[in-house]
């Protein structure tokens, strides 16, 4: 039986709504006609919605708020509940439909989602559109809810009619009653800290410290200022929707040929999407801070939200891909190493424990600009096929909320094999959207173009490189990425040594002791090699495993730009 009252967290959802900054969390899911030709009719969805929705007691509730904002708002059974005040039919534009539903925030006087069903007769398919507070869910929560309408089999699973008994609605005086109680409750389990600490004063101690530096860096996270940028402006109340897609194999391609993983992939792609986007309005790109949500959700977990989130650095000054990739890999491991995940959720932890003025007060510091510039979002999907009605799932697109100040958000869900993209946007302040879902796609060609040949051999290129590198020369560095050889130049920066590449295959280049240093590659037999390194050289010389990676990417770009045959 879950808790009928929102946590801080679920609470600070509503606190940081405003006329122009709606809270919901939106997705659109694309469905093809079942093998017969046939597409389900309005009722016949509206119907299956309303049976399998009865299976979450939670859609059939409202908010009531505690007088005085004493405490965070409960939940209590909608008396009016009807699923024809929240399922609805939209002929016409699907992209037009999109737009319109997500500018409209959602009622609080009834159950706080809404599905929009959108035909394409002539295409045989058809869409819905769903919106859901995120008071209610969090991200996973939503995909878990949507697939109580899916089936993994064309033949629909048979559901027993939910029996529902709605309770009476309390009145004011109850629900205050209630707000008191629930308050007093938890400054009773406060005072009875100090008791569970005393009771094994070791691990405890252990416990406490360990989670107070994991805190203070996610503290130190949150306070460092994010850059100006033209993407945290005033918002309007409208909304678009543009989205992207492309097979969760390229993303598996370029993760296991740089070293890295699927969420630093599309946090690299969004990072060259915006600085693409960026450039072409003649604007200088900065390095901006991301805020990446990360689930803490156990199995045990209901309803609510259960994420907690690090800051990172989004690289989008630097015209490299694959220096994007690494500045990313390396932010993003950093924020593990340092466990800000599980330091970001003490912090919200400890928030809960203080007034409602106060959590306020820190959800609107959370959700302001000065904190981050974006949100990108990674949502897991269901890994094999899904049906409603025998139609199946094709693709899914996310919609993260905005919040004020922030004119855009990505988020990304996998469905079976195909990772859909939601570039979500203030109409106003960024109209052309669509130009950056784009260029996001473009950025995922851009870094899957350098694995064509780096992947032929086993082991990832960032492997291969470090083991190429002996362990008295790798150099440890602030940044583990380098620029491209033109822009090193320009700077005065030392070239480095080259891979080398036999019989077509990429393979990082051996560091020969003893030798002269050289700053170029050297070529024999129509090969390029390494330049042997001299030991006792200067340290900054050495070629460190990233730069031997990124002289690799650049070549790889060269042989591809001259039709497949190799530079030099």
């Amino acid at each position: 039986m879950t808790s009928p009252r929102l946590s801080a967290l679920d609470a600070s959802f509503l606190a940081v709504e405003t006329p122009t900054a709606h809270m919901h969390v939106g997705w659109v899911g694309m469905f093809s006609a079942a093998a017969d030709g046939r597409l389900p009719s309005f009722k016949e969805l509206r119907d299956h919605i309303e049976l399998r929705i009865g299976r979450a007691p939670r859609y059939r509730q409202k908010l009531a708020s505690v007088p005085l904002s004493l405490n965070a708002p409960e939940w209590i059974d909608d008396p009016a509940f009807s699923v024809d005040r929240h399922v609805y039919w939209a002929p016409g534009s699907l992209e037009g439909l999109v737009d319109e539903v997500m500018s409209i925030p959602l009622r609080r006087d009834r159950p706080l989602w809404e599905i929009w069903i959108c035909e394409d007769r002539p295409h045989r398919r058809f869409a819905l559109v769903g919106k859901t507070h995120h008071c209610m869910v969090d991200g996973l929560a939503a995909v878990e809810l949507a697939s109580l309408l899916l089936d993994p089999t064309p033949e629909p699973a048979a559901y027993e009619p939910q029996h529902w008994r709605t309770e009476r609605e309390p009145g004011g005086e109850r629900v205050l009653a209630r707000g008191l109680r629930d308050l007093l409750g938890q400054q009773v389990d406060l005072l009875q800290l100090p008791l569970r600490l005393a009771s094994a004063p070791g691990p405890a101690a252990r416990q406490t410290a360990v989670g107070a530096m994991r805190a203070i860096r996610a503290l130190d996270q949150l306070l460092r200022p994010a850059p100006t940028s033209v993407l945290n402006q005033p918002l309007s109340s409208l909304r678009r929707l543009a989205w992207a897609q492309c097979p969760l194999e390229d993303l598996r391609t370029i993760r296991h040929a740089y070293g890295t993983t699927i969420n630093d992939v599309i946090l690299a792609a969004v990072a060259g999407g915006i600085r693409a986007y960026l450039v072409r309005r003649g604007e200088e790109p900065p390095a901006l801070k991301v805020m990446v949500p990360v689930n803490v959700r156990s199995e045990d977990d209901a309803l609510g939200n259960h994420i907690s989130f690090v800051f990172a650095d989004l690289p989008c000054d630097d015209p490299d891909p694959l220096g994007r990739l690494y500045q990313v890999h390396a932010s993003m491991s950093r924020c593990k190493r340092d466990g800000e995940p599980q330091g970001s959720d003490l912090v919200l932890k400890a928030a809960s424990r203080t007034p409602v003025t106060v959590q306020q007060a820190v959800s609107r510091l959370i959700a302001s600009p000065r904190a981050f510039n974006l949100v990108v979002s990674n949502i897991p999907g269901p890994t094999v096929p899904m049906y409603l009605l025998g139609c199946q799932l094709q693709a899914v697109y996310p919609m993260v909320p905005l919040a004020d100040h922030h004119a855009v958000s990505v988020g990304m869900i996998t469905v079976h094999d195909q990772a859909c993209f939601g570039v979500y946007a203030d109409r106003q302040a960024l109209p052309d959207v669509k130009a950056l879902a784009q260029d996001i796609d473009d950025a995922i060609t851009e870094l899957l173009a350098g694995t064509y040949r780096v992947t032929q051999t086993s082991g990832s290129l960032l492997t291969r490189a470090r083991a190429a590198v002996p362990e008295d020369a790798r150099v440890p560095r602030a940044q583990p990425f380098a620029r491209p050889v033109q822009e090193r130049a320009e700077r005065g920066m030392p070239v480095h040594a080259a891979p080398v590449q036999p019989g077509g295959q990429a393979h990082a280049a051996p560091v020969q002791q003893g030798a002269p240093l050289q700053a170029e590659p050297v070529q024999q037999d129509g090969q390029v090699h390494a330049a042997p390194v001299q030991q006792g050289a200067p340290a900054q010389m050495v070629p460190t495993s990233d730069q031997i990676a990124s002289r690799l990417y650049d070549l790889e770009l060269q042989r591809l730009a001259n039709n497949g045959k190799s530079p030099g």
